[in-house]
This record gives structure tokens, C-alpha cells and sequence, in this order.
């Protein structure tokens, strides 16, 4: 496990999924991680996806990207593990200079609907902020640990 890149600074997380991507941020000093909003993951047009991100990614000028990485309870890794590391090269080659780690994911889309559930929403509107979430408890869960796993062996 390699440690996030400062102590300080901006980082987007992103709970990257089929149909959506869930985007979260924090504060630069890292002491509160919100919700963002949901790009669309449109298949038919990826670059369309890639400028959506390279807006927020313009706007919040973070230090680092987040990327989930799904892997079972177990910790083994499948074709959805293979699929992001896949996403992390292609954000890697898209935003040259800036780091792009993966996070294991596990459990962060049960504690987004536990959390929202809490929250006191119902299914409906569960669902148009899940990705958001899901992205907000990855980013927590990364600065908790303070390390993520490199998309490349450092």
C-alpha cells in the first residue's frame, strides 16, 4: 500500500460504475469529504465523460483521483477489479501530471445506503444519490487509512 500523495490538498473520488459516476471531493486541509454530483457514463460517447471530469477536475484542482477498485470480501480481485485498473490507465494517460490511485471499495455501496437510509430517504431518492455517496465513503475510507493502492508498483 503506498501512502496518498500529501498530507494536504484536494482529492476527487470516484465510484465508477456502467451508467454512473459517482464524484466526491474534500477540503484541502482533508477534514471533510462531500458529495459532488453523478456524471453519466455514457458508453456511446466516453469523451464526453472525459470532459465532464476534466471540468471538475479544472474546477476543484485536486492533488489526487481516487478510483475505486472492487474486490470480493475475500480481497480477490475479478473482471470488475481489471475493468478499473483499465479506467485508472485511461485516467492516468488523460491527466498525465496528476496521481490516480485505487481504493478497495468494499462495502462503500452498503454504507451509502445505510447512510441515506439513516438519512431518511426513501428508495427514490436513494437512487439518485447512491453514486455520490458510495463516492463520498471511498474517499473517507482512504483518508481513515491514509494509504490507497498504486495503479502502478512503486
Amino acid at each position: 500500500m503506498a501512502s496518498l500523495t500529501t498530507s494536504y490538498g484536494v482529492l476527487l473520488a470516484l465510484d465508477w460504475g456502467k451508467a454512473r459516476i459517482g464524484v466526491a471531493a474534500c477540503d484541502a486541509q482533508r477534514i471533510l469529504a462531500y458529495p459532488v454530483e453523478t456524471v453519466q457514463n455514457t458508453p456511446k460517447d466516453p469523451a464526453q465523460v472525459m470532459r465532464r471530469l476534466r471540468d471538475l477536475v479544472a474546477e476543484y484542482e485536486p492533488v489526487e483521483l481516487l478510483l475505486g477498485l472492487p474486490v470480493s470480501l475475500q480481497g480477490d480481485e475479478g473482471i470488475a477489479a481489471q475493468a478499473m485498473r483499465e479506467v485508472a490507465e485511461r485516467l492516468t494517460q488523460e491527466f498525465g501530471d496528476l496521481r490516480v490511485t485505487l481504493v478497495d471499495e468494499r462495502l462503500t455501496s452498503a454504507t451509502a445506503h445505510q447512510r441515506l437510509a439513516q438519512a431518511g430517504k426513501n428508495s427514490r431518492q436513494r437512487r439518485g444519490m447512491i453514486d455520490q455517496m458510495a463516492a463520498v465513503a471511498i474517499l473517507e475510507q482512504a483518508l481513515a487509512e491514509g494509504s490507497t493502492t498504486p495503479t502502478e508498483e512503486s
